[in-house]
């Protein structure tokens, strides 16, 4: 018997090798996916740091049990087999081992319960709001209504065809690509595409053309809703999910802690365009945040994007002085 299960378990590990054989561990980042992610992205709130510290708990729980039970089988296995036992015992209750296996379990799950109803709590437990923003989901965009500023950000998801067409021109785009289509043009637009988006310095399915901007260290109400099907606002390192379903308005709070830009994505099947509803969210500093309202508030888009994307190039040069400023900025 022994044999045959550590026979089935090599197998189940050289199988396992092989499909993870093409994959590199490693750290999941800031904002954003790592290829070969293991846990979850780094938290830019104090919600995410409360899920992340339930989770890791939850995890050394679920690894103990198992280990454990797997001990208890193979001891058991061995113990109690034909050989080493020809003669059973015919015990069949034991009180003090029925309560044991009864009584920590329900240990366990309460010991479970309690961080999990407190961040529950705390991710209801709404503060006075610094910022209200309303995102409404459509097939396939994302509109952000700022309802403080009153002024709206639409972010369209930026695809291979969009930054081969302006690394190239239409002409030369359409000379080269027209002729394609199907599988053999996303194939070449893919292929074409993947230095450009490194030069950009911009994540493949997940760049739009209008990002939003929000303070550092302000309290963020978002109202979710949509003007369709189902979708769902979800930014991973804000530790924030929410459905958005037609005909109704739900919300959700987060105060970002760390200046950068994070992305998150539609994370419900939408439809036939589901993966081309990414969200891109620039943390900045306040005055920052400010020059961008005022050049939105004066319906100046372009001006607003370069406000974050000079500020972008600068915490990218000088990361170690956008970290002072935003550890002198928080109360």
């Amino acid at each position: 018997m022994l044999r045959r299960m550590f026979g089935a378990a090599a197998m189940a590990a050289v199988c396992l090798a092989g499909v993870l054989g093409g994959l590199t561990p490693a750290f999941a980042g800031l904002g954003q996916p790592t290829d070969g992610q293991m846990g979850l992205q780094l938290p830019a709130t104090q919600l995410m740091e409360q899920l992340i510290t339930l989770y890791d708990v939850v995890n050394l729980v679920i690894i103990a049990i198992a280990l454990f039970v797997l001990f208890l089988m193979l001891y058991v296995m061995y113990r109690f087999s034909e050989k080493k036992n020809p003669t059973p015992s015919r015990t069949t209750h034991n009180v003090v081992l029925e309560v044991a296996w009864t009584v920590i379990p329900i240990l366990i799950l309460a010991g479970i319960s309690i961080p999990s109803f407190r961040l529950l709590y705390d991710q209801y437990s709404f503060p006075k709001p610094d910022i209200t923003v309303k995102a409404v989901a459509n097939a396939w965009y994302w509109d952000h209504e700022y309802l403080d500023s009153k002024f709206t950000v639409s972010s369209n998801y930026v695809s291979d065809e969009d930054v081969l067409k302006q690394k190239m021109g239409d002409d030369p785009f359409a000379e080269k690509y027209g002729a394609l289509e199907g599988i053999e043009r996303s194939k070449a637009l893919y292929q074409d595409a993947a230095a450009v988006w490194a030069e950009r310095s911009q994540l493949r399915k997940l760049t739009v053309d209008n990002d939003i901007a929000l303070p550092v260290n302000k309290v963020v109400h978002l109202l979710v809703t949509s003007n369709d099907v189902i979708h769902s606002w979800t930014i991973p390192s804000f530790g924030v999910k929410m459905q958005a379903v037609p005909g109704r308005t739900a919300a959700l709070w987060f105060k970002p802690d760390k200046v950068g830009t994070f992305h998150g994505q539609c994370s419900v099947l939408c439809g036939k365009l589901h993966s081309a509803m990414p969200i891109t969210v620039r943390v900045v500093e306040q005055a920052v945040y400010d020059q961008w309202v005022a050049a939105l508030t004066a319906k100046d888009r372009k001006k607003a994007n370069e406000i974050l994307k000079a500020d972008a190039e600068r915490s990218k040069a000088n990361p170690a002085v956008a970290q002072v400023e935003t550890t002198q900025s928080q109360p």
